[in-house]
Parts: C-alpha cells; sequence; structure tokens
C-alpha cells in the first residue's frame, strides 16, 4: 500500500463502495484460519505507514469481537520513508517493535535478502499451508534465501489514470472514461491533452499534481526497473527509465504539473481546492482521494484505463518481527487481515487491491459511487491481471526516491535535466553505497 505504493496519510475518510447485497454477505466474518489466544487479555501492537484502512474498515473491531480478550493497538506514520528509517533503527536495537510491522513492496526485497534474521519464520506457525491462497510473485517475493515466509502480502497497486470530469468539462475536453482511455492510450496522447487542457484550464488548475507521480507511475508498467533478474542494477542504463524520466522531464518543462510535492500538506489540500485534473493512481490510491477531497469530491471524480498500457505501483506486506512479545497472536491476526474475505472488505471499503487470489473474484463487479459509479473492479482486475511481474531489488525504494527528488528539482526549482540527473546519480550512490 503504497503503494507507493508510496506513502499513505493516516486518518483516510472513506467512501462507500457499490455492491450488490450478496456480495456484501459473502465477505462477511468467516474466522478460518484464525484462533483465539490461550486465554487471558493480550494487546496486539500493529504499526503501519499511511492508512491501510483496518480501523476505517471496521476490521479491528470485528476481530476483537470475534477474538474476546484481544485488543489492538495501531500506530501509523505518515511517510513511509520516515517510517522505514525508524523500523531500521528499532530492528538495529531490538527494541521497541510492534508485534505486527508493515513493510512496503519496495523494501521486501531487502527483508528477505538481507534482513531474514530480523523477523519471524512465519512457517514456524503453519503459513506454508496459505501459499496457494496468494499471487506467485507476492508470495516469492517475501520468501527468503532458505524458504522463509518472512510476510503476508496486503494489496497490490494495479494502475489507472483518475480525473476530474468537471475541471476537464471547463475546459472543454471529453469526460467519457472510454473516449478519454482511447485519446490518451499513449503517454503523447496524454502529454498532448493535458496541452490541451492548460489552454483553457479553470484558474489555479494545472493537468497532473506532479511529475513525480507520473513518473512513479510510468516506471510501474516495466518488469525491469533499477535491477535486472540476475540483481545487478541496471537503472542508470535502463531505457525504459530513461523513457520515463524524459516524459516526467517534458511534462514538467510544458507547465503541466502543479509543482506539488506528493504527500505534503499542500498536496493533501490540492484535493479540495481542485489543484489539478488528472491523477496517476494505483488502487490504494481511490480511499486517499476520499479522505482529502471529502464529500464535496463524490461525483466529480472517475478512473479511465492508464496511458502505456497496465503496471503496478506498490502494495505492501505484514510481518512479525522476532523481537514481538506476542508472535502467536500476531500471526493469527496477520492472517486474519490478508484472508481472502478481508481482502475484499478492504478493497470495498479503501481501494486497496487484493493479492489474495481469492478475493479477486469476489470484488470483480464492484463500482464505486465516489467516483462516478466507475467499474473498479473490472478497471483494476484487468491492469492486475495484465500487469508485468515486476523484478525486485533490495535498493528499489532508495533509488526511485532519488530520482523522483530530482524531477523535484526540474519541476520547482527549474533546474537543468542534465544536472538533477547528475543529483540523482550522486544521492543514489550516498544512499546505498
Amino acid at each position: 500500500m503504497p503503494t507507493a505504493r508510496a506513502a499513505r496519510r493516516a486518518a483516510v475518510r472513506l467512501g462507500a463502495v457499490a455492491l450488490a447485497g450478496a456480495l456484501l454477505a459473502a465477505c462477511g466474518g468467516s474466522t478460518e484460519g484464525a484462533s483465539d489466544s490461550a486465554g487471558g487479555e493480550v494487546t496486539i501492537t500493529v504499526d503501519l505507514f499511511g492508512s491501510f484502512g483496518y480501523k476505517e474498515a471496521g476490521l479491528y473491531a470485528e476481530y476483537e469481537k470475534l477474538h474476546p480478550g484481544v485488543t489492538i493497538k495501531q500506530t501509523d506514520t505518515e511517510d513511509e520513508a520516515d517510517y522505514w528509517k525508524s523500523l531500521q533503527t528499532r530492528l538495529a536495537g531490538g527494541g521497541g517493535l510492534a508485534d505486527v510491522q508493515a513493510v512496503e513492496v519496495g523494501r521486501i526485497a531487502s527483508v528477505a535478502q538481507q534482513q531474514s534474521d530480523k523477523f519471524e519464520d512465519l512457517r514456524k506457525h503453519g503459513a506454508d499451508r496459505l501459499k496457494g491462497e496468494f499471487a506467485e510473485a507476492k508470495w516469492a517475493a517475501a520468501t527468503g534465501r532458505n524458504g522463509e515466509v518472512l510476510g503476508l502480502g496486503t494489496d497490490v497497486g494495479p494502475e489507472a489514470m483518475c480525473y476530474r470530469t468537471d475541471l476537464l468539462a471547463k475546459a472543454g475536453l471529453p469526460t467519457d472514461r472510454e473516449e478519454l482511455a482511447g485519446k490518451w492510450s499513449t503517454w503523447e496522447g496524454y502529454l498532448e491533452l493535458g496541452r490541451q487542457y492548460k489552454a483553457k484550464a479553470p484558474a489555479k488548475s494545472a493537468w497532473l499534481d506532479s511529475v513525480g507521480s507520473l513518473y512513479s507511475v510510468m516506471i510501474g508498467q516495466q518488469k525491469e526497473r533499477y535491477y535486472d533478474a540476475s540483481g545487478k542494477l541496471i537503472w542508470e542504463d535502463n531505457p525504459a527509465l530513461r523513457t520515463a524520466w524524459d516524459t516526467s522531464v517534458t511534462a514538467a518543462r510544458d507547465g503541466l504539473s502543479a509543482k506539488l510535492d506528493q504527500w505534503s500538506p499542500q498536496w493533501n489540500q490540492a484535493f479540495a481546492a481542485g489543484s489539478f485534473a488528472t491523477l496517476p493512481c494505483p488502487a490504494w490510491m481511490l480511499g486517499y482521494i476520499k479522505g482529502q477531497a471529502g464529500d464535496a469530491g463524490k461525483g466529480k471524480w472517475d478512473i479511465a484505463a492508464l496511458p502505456g498500457g497496465p503496471g503496478n505501483w506498490g502494495g505492501s506486506y505484514l510481518t512479525v518481527p522476532r523481537a514481538a512479545k506476542h508472535k502467536k497472536e500476531a500471526y493469527e491476526l496477520i492472517t486474519w487481515l490478508t484472508a481472502p474475505e478481508q481482502q475484499a472488505k478492504l478493497f470495498l471499503k479503501q481501494g486497496s487491491f487484493p493479492s489474495a487470489t481469492g478475493a479477486i473474484t469476489k470484488i470483480s463487479g464492484a463500482t464505486d459511487p465516489y467516483f462516478s459509479g466507475a467499474p473498479i473492479g473490472k478497471i483494476f482486475g484487468e491492469a492486475a491481471e495484465a500487469a508485468p511481474v515486476q523484478v525486485l531489488g533490495v535498493h528499489d525504494q532508495n533509488i526511485a526516491q532519488q530520482i523522483t527528488n530530482a524531477l523535484g528539482e526540474v519541476e520547482r526549482k527549474g533546474t537543468a535535466p542534465e544536472q538533477a540527473w547528475a543529483n540523482a546519480k550522486k544521492g543514489v550512490e550516498n544512499t546505498i553505497g
């Protein structure tokens, strides 16, 4: 979850998603795979980044009702980079760790390849039997060198394009999702529509939020991004990455961006202010948009297929540190939270697209009234099915952050692209050695 996605903010006010009553009943409170703690009171601590939506969707309350004596206490850090830095400090010291710690997909290779001794091997608690319930790539990414199961997958981040129908209409552009998908079937088509929008845009409104989000969604369409399948760093010479960079630079130079730093307070405020007309959005972004745009945004947003084809941005895991106080109870909780029934519920509330294969069929017909009745189950389901299985490396998130920082220099400071690229390279070297 963002993941990417890749951070999401806390305190998301979630909208309802329309789906038949029978489907909601099918997502009811199955407790298979979870068991009560062996008597007594226990508090399970959960430490997350952004907003996973468990509390907002009522899942914690449901679990506590099903497991008398269990209390769930959640802490949340808004920015994933800050969260990861703090987690690394606590892992090194062995103290202050929660029973459940979230890990973003861009960090999971670091856990699996370099830090497996810091996390519980969930096979000790019976995780082997869960393997068939998750997408193969999602399961494999959290598997250690010796077969350790180091985390259970929450969501994946199939990508689409969210847009404001009211703003596009004011600029004289189409608002129908199928027509738009045809006009921006390529990224050049997307930029061209952006130029048309800029010419007639409502006051104080740009085509997209930031070129960092444009880069992130474009690089999510690639199988190999920062590493190749052998584990070799390739980001500097990867033509697909340079294409994403060049496209983002063009958008910045053409003045198509609102020049907002993603996840900043100004970015959050821009949702309600109508500061941008389009937003590259993985599925988990839907709940975030609802939280920031609020009730006033209902019916003004819609969703269309992504330019350039399907991709994936973000997704997360739930892990149990070896230093956790309640490892058994923590495993039971994350098994329940990541089960198909709960993943389906979370999609209906939050937009977090399931990594549990059994949940995908449950949400295939979902629509969302907040997003003008968009068939979110179909749009994101098709994207998830066709998205490439990405090669993950130990420093994916660090490299991505340096590149988006450099694009921000081009966008907001007018730094020459060649200098910004050099700054990104130096930043990567300083970060990963």
